[in-house]
Formats: C-alpha cells, structure tokens, sequence
C-alpha cells in the first residue's frame, strides 16, 4: 500500500515545523531572559510569594509578541488572512490557552510538589510546560489560526499578476 499523502505536502509539513521550531527557539530566548531576570530579582519568591508565577506570564506575554511576528511573517506567510486583526485575536488565544499548559506544569511543581528551586522553576515551566505546550500551538496554529481553507489568505485577496486590473463584482468590498 502506498501513502496518499503527496510528497510536496510532507515537505511543505516538514518546513513548517522547522521554521516554527526556529521561531519558538527565539521566544523561547525571550522568554527564558525575561522569567528568570524577573524570578532572580523582583519577584523572586522570597520579595512577592507568587513571584514565579507572575514572571512566567510577563515572560510569555512578551514571547507570544515575538512569536507571533515570526510565524505570522514566515512560518505561516503563505496561509496567513487578510483579516490581522481576528488572526491576531485567535494566535494570541491559543497562545494563552498554552501559557496556562506552562503555568499548570510550574504550579504543580513548585506549589503543589514543593520543587522551589530556579532549576526545578525552569524544568517545570520551561521544558515539560513548554514541551506540551509547543505540539498544542502548533496543531492549533496550523489547522485553525493560519488554516489555507479558512477564508481569503493575504496573497490570495493581494495576488494580481503585473500589468493587470483587478476585476471587481458590483457590491464586492474593493
């Protein structure tokens, strides 16, 4: 039996996910500087009792910024929609339903199993949270923010080769 899946999907799959591993690397970078900036200085738990916690949301609000710019203008730059401003809305939805997988995982750890330190902080949110995290946003991303089946693409709605006018229906938005 041979697969169905057309080589250049898988390729087009395959370049995807690296790109979006890249662009995750960089708010990863962002968001590793920023949590624990803010956990070894202002809100370090001894200052402020939900110190971590509070830092882990700076720290990913700001990764989420970062990221989103990424996939927006390269991970997903065919796919994206003309509409920024609900596909926005939605990137920054599913990165908050994310952030809450990381913030789970530093909870449970620090509150609920009493692993306090930097380490077990950095463990908890930003390998096992981050983990579970990245495979959530990426299918979500990929099959509902940035989904080509969902409504006109910026290329598609832009796409009119050189030289020609664009026909518009009577009543159709120009």
């Amino acid at each position: 039996m041979t697969s169905t899946v057309p080589p250049g999907r898988v390729r087009r799959l395959l370049l995807q996910i690296f790109q979006f591993g890249l662009v995750g690397a960089a708010g990863l970078l962002v968001d590793l500087t920023v949590f624990n900036a803010l956990r070894l200085t202002l809100l370090a738990p001894e200052n402020i009792h939900t110190g971590p916690l509070i830092a882990k949301v700076v720290s990913t609000l700001l990764a989420i910024v970062t990221n989103w710019l990424g996939n927006r203008y390269w991970t997903f730059a065919s796919d994206r929609r003309s509409n920024t401003l609900r596909e926005g809305a939605e990137f920054f939805a599913v990165s908050l339903a994310g952030m809450g997988i990381g913030l789970g995982c530093l909870w449970v750890s620090h509150y609920g199993m009493g692993f306090t330190s930097v380490l077990a902080d950095n463990i908890s949110a930003n390998v096992v949270g981050l983990g579970l995290g990245a495979v959530f946003r990426f299918s979500l991303y990929r099959y509902w923010v940035f989904s080509p089946s969902r409504g006109a693409s910026v290329l598609a709605s832009d796409a009119v080769p050189a030289g020609q006018k664009a026909v518009v229906a009577p009543g159709d938005p120009a």
